[in-house]
């Protein structure tokens, strides 16, 4: 999974339920046209892709994105290296995106508090 000390380098995900890719784009920060061709190697990511084939990706393939771009670009895979990795971590997969999950949960309901304190 993305590293903590990297998420203070992403905005916040939105509480949406699906995601443009421009948005996907600037959520993670690499452009959409690496995100189409990501789409292509690693199976985990399948965004749901409606009228006129457009790509809608929901919470999950953003954190899934976020971990792919950290392998690729924080910690220097490759390509394959990163499938091996993902597909290894498989197993564990659900108890780190459910971590994910509750601390991006947490600084978005700390973001809420500050802006009720005011």
């Amino acid at each position: 999974m993305l590293e903590p000390s990297h998420n203070d380098e992403l905005p916040v995900i939105p509480g949406k339920r699906y995601f443009t890719i421009g948005e996907v784009s600037e959520l993670c920060n690499v452009k959409a046209h690496v995100l189409r061709y990501w789409e292509q190697e690693f199976t985990q990511l399948a965004p749901v892709k409606r009228r006129g084939n457009r790509r809608y990706y929901q919470r999950q393939d953003v954190l899934m994105i976020r971990q792919i771009r950290g392998l690729l670009y924080d910690q220097g895979y490759t390509i394959g290296g990163a499938k091996q990795k993902l597909e290894g971590s498989e197993t564990k997969d659900d108890s780190s995106q459910s971590r994910q999950l509750i601390r991006q949960m947490i600084l978005e309901l700390e973001e809420v508090l500050a802006v009720l304190e005011r």
